[in-house]
């Protein structure tokens, strides 16, 4: 009987965002952020990877949509396909695995795969620990995460973050722990799902595009002050009595969403993620806030805090606490069902990663 290997991975948001890459140099690996990240990870958001002993040439990959009840089947082109066995074989190559039988890749997703939810993140995290564990390396061994979320970067620049949870920083080679922030049971994400199309404008182009950016002068600076900010903030935030701490948390995350979406749309040429149902989206969270906010008073309703990545899609993380409940079923009806909703409460007891059908 032939071997098999499985491995899932998560998505994750960028409070903090990583948005243009130092040059690599002969010495240097590839996807070398100009400034450290933060980032939510989204456990309810997986890829699986399936990597499966089959005949053919010894030590050839090959890739096949991965067919799971409930979950998203991927349609990758071939220089995606390119691009995720060649990451395949540098991690057989960096992890000196001795397995010489051809290998079929299978992945499969949660959740809609290009329209701005991370799937390059989750989808290489996921393809860095299933070739560890062909390699026969414990995943779980904190020295050899290390190693793999170093190794995930050089696939995918922000999938290093996906190898821990529920949040990381991500500086230079690969990714690590945060302490001390509020716990996953705390928060509620919601993904507010406007457009499930492919991007028009990759994230691996809009590395490249928004350096011509007259914005760009100074947005290292401006991230890197924003991340010293925030983690303070955060790490106040868990307190009974940090609702101030929090909502400057969420200001702060609120600004650096749209200091990289400026960036888009100031690039040469100008580009952007934005449709309509973005705007309506936003409006309606906006036009919510103020309603609860002047029904409770500023100082008792704790701000949704809002964020976008590359892509049209709005994620929103709520504090869990006896407002939040309505205040999903409130912006549920606002969107009137033209919106659809993934709710990380959705998962809570179902199994990882599977999205309830």
């Amino acid at each position: 009987m032939s071997r098999q290997w499985i491995a899932d991975a998560p998505s994750n948001i960028a409070l903090i965002k990583y948005m243009g890459k130092l040059v690599a140099t002969a010495d240097s690996s590839r996807n070398t952020p100009t400034n450290a990240s933060l980032s939510l990870t989204l456990d309810h958001l997986t890829t699986r990877v399936r990597v499966r002993e089959v005949d053919g040439p010894k030590g050839s990959l090959s890739w096949s949509p991965l067919v799971l009840p409930g979950w998203d089947v991927p349609v990758i082109s071939q220089m995606g396909q390119a691009r995720f066995l060649k990451h395949a074989s540098r991690c057989l190559e960096k992890l000196e695995s001795t397995e010489n039988r051809a290998l079929l890749i299978e992945s499969a997703n949660s959740f809609p795969s290009d329209c701005g939810l991370a799937s390059s993140a989750s989808s290489f995290a996921a393809l860095t620990v299933a070739m560890a564990k062909v390699s026969g390396r414990d995943v779980d061994d904190p020295a050899i995460r290390r190693r793999l979320s170093e190794l995930s970067r050089e696939g995918s620049g922000s999938s290093c973050r996906s190898l821990y949870t529920p949040w990381a920083l991500w500086k230079t080679e690969g990714a690590e722990p945060v302490s001390g922030l509020p716990k996953a049971g705390q928060l509620r994400h919601l993904a507010l799902i406007v457009d499930e199309e492919k991007k028009t404008v990759s994230s691996s182009e809009a590395h490249v595009r928004v350096t011509s950016s007259l914005l760009f002068r100074g947005r290292v600076a401006r991230a890197d002050e924003r991340l010293a900010t925030l983690l303070d903030l955060l790490k106040r935030s868990s307190g009974e009595n940090d609702l101030h701490a929090w909502n400057q948390a969420a200001n702060i995350v609120w600004a650096e969403s749209w200091d990289m979406h400026a960036l888009f749309e100031t690039s040469d040429p100008p580009f952007g993620y934005f449709v309509p149902g973005s705007v309506q989206a936003l409006n309606a969270i906006r036009e919510l806030s103020s309603e609860i906010r002047n029904e409770l008073g500023t100082n008792h309703f704790r701000e949704p805090m809002v964020t976008m990545d590359a892509g049209p899609n709005v994620h929103v993380i709520l504090w869990v606490d006896p407002m939040t409940e309505s205040f999903v079923h409130r912006l549920q009806s606002k969107l009137h069902g033209r919106i659809k909703i993934i709710d990380s409460n959705q998962f809570r007891n179902s199994d990882s990663g599977k999205r309830p059908v």
